[in-house]
């Protein structure tokens, strides 16, 4: 096999001092401690998506207008993990604006953009999660259930279109990779009575990857240098330093422990 680190991707001089203008007033505005995150949500996201109609009179709009206007301001839609009676409402409500506006973004022109998102994605996680540490990449359409019962250490990546699902919380070690289409759980269901849950939290340890449309269950940890292979089902407990395949997953081999290359540098580094 090929040794290929990611290499930098370069963008204009203007546009990265745009970018990092935009992202810089954000970070600012998040940071005063009189900032109502709702009204900051609904203003960034209405200058996205409405920027011609932002200052109108709601009612001179078309009735689907007015309709899709409002869905900009996180106080007029709710999420799922609200329905939840576990949910704590003073936590939630400090992170609803700014996962709302996570997922707006990612369903914007915005959101394709690696450059762009990965930077506005990390500037709000690092203010929903219990605890994010320096580097944090995730690329677009990585959904979030509650958010506030996030751990993630340093330099982890999470790719497209995976669910973590932190209702009992998901820790995220250092330098652990979640693959494209991947779900991490942190709540069951009895298998009788559906209102009857646990919420143990998921470990997922350092280095870990979890790869292709792998599924971890709630209440497992996956011990540290673990692999789970494509389409792989945690439903137990892992050895470290080993490959586990299948439905349910099993253990298939340890993993060499030959020396490797020294760690490279990472073009989206924060």
């Amino acid at each position: 096999m090929a040794f290929l680190p990611n290499q930098p991707v370069p963008v204009s001089q203007d546009a990265s001092a745009l970018y990092d203008e935009w992202l810089d007033s954000l970070e600012e505005e998040l940071d005063r401690p009189d900032c109502d995150r709702y009204e900051l949500c609904r203003r960034v996201l209405t200058d996205i998506y409405f920027p011609d109609v932002g200052d109108a009179d709601p009612a001179s709009l078309p009735l689907t207008t007015q309709v899709t206007l409002a869905q900009m301001d996180a106080r007029n839609v709710t999420r799922e993990p609200e329905y939840y009676a576990d949910t704590d409402p003073e936590k939630y409500g400090r992170v609803k604006p700014l996962l709302w506006m996570w997922e707006m973004f990612d369903k914007s022109p915005l959101g394709e953009n690696v450059y762009l998102g990965v930077k506005f994605r990390r500037i709000l996680a690092e203010r929903i999660f219990r605890k994010c540490g320096k580097n944090f990449k995730a690329f677009h359409f990585v959904k979030l259930s509650f958010g506030y019962n996030m751990e993630v250490g340093d330099d982890v990546v999470v790719h497209r279109h995976v669910l973590l699902d932190d209702r009992g919380g998901i820790k995220l070690g250092n330098r652990a990779s979640v693959s494209d289409f991947a779900n991490i759980y942190s709540h069951s269901h009895d298998v009788v009575e559906s209102r009857e849950i646990q919420t143990p939290q998921t470990v997922i340890g350092e280095g870990v990857r979890i790869t292709y449309h792998a599924t971890v269950m709630s209440g497992v940890n996956v011990a540290d240098d673990t692999m789970i292979g494509s389409f792989g089902v945690v439903t137990r407990d892992t050895e470290p330093h080993s490959i586990y395949v299948g439905i349910p997953a099993k253990m298939v081999k340890k993993k060499p422990q030959a020396d490797r290359p020294p760690p490279t540098e990472d073009p989206l580094a924060g």
